[in-house]
């Protein structure tokens, strides 16, 4: 038998001189393993991690002239770490409900948003800054402090039916999710879907909730029109990188189904790799399209991560702390896409960004669309049906 040391070696077998060797090594290894072990342990994260929600924190709002701080008084414990986090919802008055946007690298020029804020709660939304307008944090107010427009379907039929009303293709979805949960107790997306669909008007609608499946009467019929289209995004595959990212989202599986299920109603479904997480989730672009493809899903796209205003800190506390080891190579990534920053919001750059990484994951994309036999340009849809409505809720006549 022989006993080979590090160096190479050789031990002598003998079992007195074999058995001080082991004492000798062990008690030189001790030291370096309780060196490993506190190194391990500074380095270790606490987990803030709230149940069911993504943001850690909810920093006051930019536009706000007074700042809110946690203080210790003395008793001990921790009263703002209580995990129970309820939603609460609003209603707001809308007196407008169209929004328009002259942003030439955006497929739409106007949009319905029936919600403020989103229970769906994914970490970099990009919409979250939204909710600085209305005094609130972009942090966890985003995704517990929603409003609801209740009257949103009333204000859309007076305004289409102006004069001055100019037909074109409405999207939903475009700022926060119109089938998040609350959507199943107020209703007020599929109100503005009735109204659209009673004039006719084309729409274009972009979700993550599986309850547009309710919908499907309204949504079928026109599609068959050439009136509707959906996108659903899928951001990741991985079930438990989903459920921290995204959490009240439904599972990538489930949302497939949705794909299924839309497109077996005859309803064009593009299936929406975004956002692309670079070093994170880019692994996995061409295995999102082709379960999209096989869901029935006809097109495809994809647009990489955004970080604008509040979203770059909060991502950065959720990335950290969920996984510290991979921070640094993300935010690299990134900030080689933004000319070195961490976001670029420059029209034509802000999608996707620029340089070699961005132009290998587009080329990617088109090949894995190539492959898998989806369209990135979908068939424009129809304007030519729409009938303007009269003021007091009765449709006009053909004639």
């Amino acid at each position: 038998m022989r006993h080979v040391c590090a160096k190479g070696d050789e031990i002598d077998h003998d079992p007195m001189k074999l058995k001080r060797f082991c004492k000798c090594r062990i008690s030189l290894a001790l030291p370096l393993f309780l060196i490993c072990s506190n190194i391990f342990q500074m380095t270790q994260i606490k987990d803030l991690s709230i149940p069911g929600r993504a943001a850690l924190s909810n920093d006051t709002g930019r536009f706000e002239a007074v700042r809110s701080e946690d203080v210790d008084d003395g008793w001990g414990g921790d009263a703002a770490a209580d995990p129970r986090i309820v939603t609460e919802i609003r209603e707001e008055l809308a007196r407008s409900i169209i929004s328009y946007n002259k942003s030439p690298d955006l497929p739409f020029d106007r949009s319905i948003n029936p919600y403020r804020g989103c229970e769906h709660g994914c970490i970099y939304c990009f919409a979250r800054p939204s909710h600085a307008y209305l005094g609130m944090s972009p942090g966890l107010d985003f995704e517990t402090k929603l409003i609801v427009r209740p009257n949103a379907a009333d204000v859309l039929r007076k305004q289409l039916a102006s004069r001055a009303y100019s037909v074109a293709v409405m999207a939903m979805g475009t700022n926060t999710d119109p089938y998040q949960p609350i959507e199943k107790k107020w209703g007020v997306t599929r109100a503005c879907l009735k109204v659209l669909a009673e004039t006719r008007h084309p729409v274009a609608i972009v979700t993550k909730g599986t309850l547009i499946e309710r919908d499907i009467d309204i949504l079928s019929e026109m599609a068959a029109q050439g009136l509707a289209r959906v996108g659903v995004s899928i951001t990741t595959l991985d079930a438990k990188l989903s459920r921290r990212m995204e959490p009240r989202v439904p599972s990538p599986e489930r949302r497939l189904k949705m794909i299924e299920r839309l497109s077996r109603a005859g309803i064009e479904v593009r299936v929406m790799a975004s956002p692309m997480v670079p070093s994170m989730t880019d692994p996995e672009l061409e295995a999102i399209l082709k379960a999209g493809r096989n869901a029935g899903a006809s097109h495809a796209s994809w647009i990489m991560l955004r970080l604008p205003r509040e979203v770059s800190g909060l991502w950065k506390e959720w990335l950290t702390t969920h996984y510290p080891n991979k921070a640094n190579r993300v935010m690299s990534r990134l900030r080689e896409m933004h000319g070195g920053k961490e976001y670029d919001a420059e029209w034509g750059r802000r999608m996707r960004g620029d340089g070699h990484y961005a132009e290998m994951i587009q080329m990617r994309f088109d090949l894995a669309c190539k492959r898998f036999g989806l369209g990135q340009s979908a068939p424009a849809l129809r304007t030519d049906l729409f009938r303007p409505p009269h003021k007091d809720g009765r449709q006009l006549s053909l004639l």
